[in-house]
């Protein structure tokens, strides 16, 4: 009987190493569980949205990535995501940029993407803009370059002679459109881009246009600026910067009030007096002849277009047309262009007195 008890007891180690090998299964599987809770379940929440971009200032370190996640409260979990971060090396190697995050993206997706530095492009729009200032607060608005260091390099004449200009020219450099650029752009590397794109958009056969009329392609986009500033309606742009044209090649005065406005700095004068005329500056186009020296605005692709498809048809005046819908009318003599005017000024008047009065 001793002998059968014996055989049908297990001996000790096999009980040791089955509880062993049950203990450490138990570990695996929690472990397991664990891993999933803190790698790859769900832990990016967007409050209702579907994505949203995070910014990485450049010289951004972990505790910088940490706090602008923290404060969006993009994230549930704050000690999965740094456990996370920390195992794969996130933390001692921060990349900037601009990232789309998306909602429910798990620790392991998040760090993967900002590790990876994959950004997505920003599509910066920057369109006819008056000052400097203007364009440099724009694009600062859109990508890390800093407003105040564009403005510098674009005032600065050391910088600016590589791309053969000058700061009273820098509007030269810019052809307005839509671009793709990181978002950690620096502002150097925004203006080279820049610099290249108006190469590339000076092609042989806008260049030649450019002969054809007279102009260099400088020439042509200070025109530009002007018809700019004179007209709305792309329709006339082309007309009107034949009537500037045809004064230049006549050895006339331009006589573009919106080159007065520019020289005074004034941007609420609305109608150009006999004083304004006398004021002392080379952009004045009714004291000297030629173009002035450099745009007087950042004009639009349209405005440059229609330099280059300039159609004055012989016309040398223009005036706002009396339906005071601002669109223009077109004169080949003087006698012609006062009548214009004259019915400009009395639609005016008119209105100022409906104005003052009631209808």
């Amino acid at each position: 009987m001793a002998d059968k008890d014996k055989k049908t007891r297990k001996p000790v180690w096999k009980i040791v190493l089955f509880t062993i090998l049950s203990a450490i299964l138990l570990v695996g599987i929690v472990g397991s569980y664990l891993a999933y809770q803190w790698i790859l379940q769900p832990n990016v929440e967007l409050q209702g949205s579907s994505s949203a971009f995070l910014c990485i200032p450049t010289g951004s370190d972990f505790n910088q990535v940490r706090r602008l996640l923290y404060s969006h409260a993009y994230i549930r979990d704050a000690r999965s995501f740094e456990w996370v971060s920390q195992w794969k090396g996130y933390d001692k190697k921060v990349r900037p940029g601009r990232y789309r995050i998306r909602e429910g993206m798990s620790n392991n997706d998040l760090v993967n993407l900002l590790r990876s530095g994959k950004q997505e492009p920003v599509r910066l729009v920057f369109n006819s803009l008056l000052r400097k200032e203007d364009l440099a607060g724009k694009i600062s608005r859109q990508i890390e370059a800093d407003s105040l260091t564009l403005l510098r390099l674009l005032n600065d004449p050391v910088f600016l002679r590589k791309y053969h200009t000058n700061p009273a020219n820098a509007f030269l450099l810019f052809i307005p459109n839509t671009y793709e650029f990181y978002w950690n752009t620096p502002a150097e590397q925004f203006i080279d881009r820049m610099y290249r794109e108006q190469q590339d958009f000076w092609n042989p056969a806008r260049v030649r246009k450019c002969r054809e009329e007279g102009l260099s392609p400088a020439q042509a986009v200070i025109l530009a600026s002007i018809v700019e500033r004179e007209t709305a309606v792309d329709a006339e742009k082309p007309v009107i910067a034949g009537v500037y044209l045809n004064r230049l090649r006549s050895n006339w005065p331009l006589q573009a009030d919106p080159t007065l406005i520019y020289a005074l700095d004034d941007y609420t004068i609305r109608r150009v007096l006999d004083k304004h005329k006398l004021t002392d500056s080379p952009y004045n186009t009714y004291l000297h002849t030629g173009l002035p020296p450099g745009p007087i605005c950042l004009p639009s692709i349209t405005s440059i277009v229609a330099v280059l498809n300039a159609n004055g048809d012989g016309y040398m005046y223009f005036c706002a047309r009396d339906d005071l819908s601002g669109s223009h009318v077109f004169a080949k003599t003087l006698a012609e262009h006062e009548r214009n005017a004259k019915k400009y000024q009395e639609a005016l008047h008119r209105l100022e007195q409906q104005k003052k009065y009631g209808s």
